[in-house]
Formats: structure tokens, C-alpha cells, sequence
């Protein structure tokens, strides 16, 4: 029987103590065979502590507060250590189902995509979890923007639910936003070659605890966002045949 790759599943988290235990619950019991690494923010409650205690799961604790790319990028670089063959990015608040794995696997496994994001766009009509107006209006902006430069469309540009194959995620353990990435790797991706895929997917409303995005905070994301993508735009394109 020809093996079966080995999934790294990458949640991270930041006050997420009212969340975690039953993200990892989820994973588990969707599919026992993946690992899961939880790297805990720099949390100030007992996000590491409750993840630690179900034993179901690879706890990384942060010294300090990195961000959700820093975090993100900490489970990236554990997977290239250990030798895994996807990484799945999965959110630690609760909105991403786990049973929806397999569809952003599915590409990967088949050998028609590098890297495939779970969408909340291509299906509108489609049940779930919607985000906010403004929130909405800044993902219709990145979509435009993000288009034009990978000439490809991509609908769901902040998307944190992702599957990357080996070479993909080897890549962003190395180079990857600290801040608000997931529209900058989409750049980054999509302008070195890598096969991008996006497939239908449901989100639910975070499960407990509040957004670290909100009010004001939304507008100065979404600025701060577009010119770190201007910007990621222009960066040199990378060796590939150094990720290996």
C-alpha cells in the first residue's frame, strides 16, 4: 500500500482558552492520523495550558505575542523540521469545520495544486457564517488587487483556512508576513510559480472570545494590507530549487 502523506495540521491561537479544546477535539476525531500543532501567541489566559491538557495535540508556546503570521510561520517551520508532507492552516477560533479538510486536500493529494484556500465566495449560495460589511468590502479590494497581480482570481483572499504541499509550505517557513499574511502569500505564491486553487467552503461565527479585528481597527487593516501587498508585489522572485 503506497504511504500515506503526513498532515501537519497548523492552529494558531491567541486567547483562545474558550476555543481550543474543541478545535482539537474537532481535528481529532475528523481524522486521527493528523498531527496537530497549536502555537500559542504569547496568549495571556490559558489557551497553552487547555491545549496541553487534551493531549491530543504539539503545543509550541510563544515567549511573546509574534502575530498571527509569526505564528502561522512557527508551525510552518515545525513542519519542514519534522518532515511533513502538507501543512493545513486552521484557525484556533473556532469558524473553520473540520470535516472540510478533505476538500482542500483533495487538489494537493491529486497532484493538480500546490496550494488550495477554502473559500467563502465561490458558493453564494451557500449557508455560514458571513462577515461584517466593512470586512467584506476590504476582501472585494484584495480580490481586485491580488487578481491583477497573480493574474488569477482569487475570491477569498484572507482566508485562514489553507492547504500548502512540502514545497509551498518549506517556502513560507522561510519568507512570510509577520503580520496580517494571508493576503501577502497569495502574492507571494501566486508570482513564483505555484499552482493555486480555491474551493468552496463553510465558515461558522467565532465560537468564543472577540476578534483582534474590529471597529477602526478594520480600516487601518485594510491600508496597511493593501501596501504590504504593493510592496510584496515587487520583491525579487525566490530560487525555487532552494526549498527542497
Amino acid at each position: 500500500m503506497k504511504n500515506m502523506p503526513k498532515i501537519c495540521i497548523v492552529v494558531p491561537a491567541y486567547n483562545e482558552e474558550a476555543n481550543i479544546a474543541s478545535v482539537i477535539g474537532s481535528l481529532k476525531t475528523c481524522n486521527p492520523e493528523f498531527t496537530v500543532v497549536v502555537v500559542n501567541d504569547g496568549s495571556s489566559d490559558r489557551t497553552g495550558r487547555v491545549a496541553e491538557s487534551t493531549n491530543q495535540a504539539v503545543v509550541l508556546n510563544l515567549p511573546c505575542n509574534l502575530g498571527i503570521g509569526g505564528g502561522v510561520q512557527t508551525g510552518f517551520r515545525f513542519a519542514a523540521q519534522n518532515g511533513f508532507d502538507i501543512a493545513v492552516q486552521f484557525d484556533g477560533d473556532g469558524q473553520h469545520i473540520a470535516e472540510e479538510i478533505q476538500k482542500i486536500l483533495s487538489p494537493i493529494l491529486g497532484g493538480t495544486a500546490d496550494v488550495v484556500i477554502g473559500s467563502r465566495f465561490i458558493d453564494h449560495g451557500q449557508a455560514g457564517f458571513k462577515s461584517t460589511g466593512m470586512r467584506r468590502i476590504g476582501i472585494r479590494i484584495f480580490s481586485i488587487l491580488n487578481s491583477i497581480i497573480v493574474k488569477q482570481k482569487i475570491t477569498d483572499n484572507t482566508s485562514g483556512f489553507r492547504a500548502y504541499n512540502r514545497e509551498a509550505f518549506c517556502m513560507l517557513a522561510r519568507y512570510y508576513s509577520a503580520d496580517y499574511p494571508e493576503p501577502e502569500a497569495v502574492i507571494l505564491l501566486g508570482k513564483n510559480g505555484f499552482r493555486m486553487q480555491e474551493v468552496a467552503v463553510e465558515m461558522r461565527a467565532r465560537q468564543g472570545g472577540t476578534s483582534s479585528i474590529h471597529g477602526l481597527k478594520s480600516a487601518y487593516y485594510m491600508f496597511k494590507v493593501i501596501t504590504s501587498i504593493l510592496i510584496t508585489a515587487i520583491r525579487p522572485l525566490v530560487k525555487r530549487e532552494t526549498l527542497k
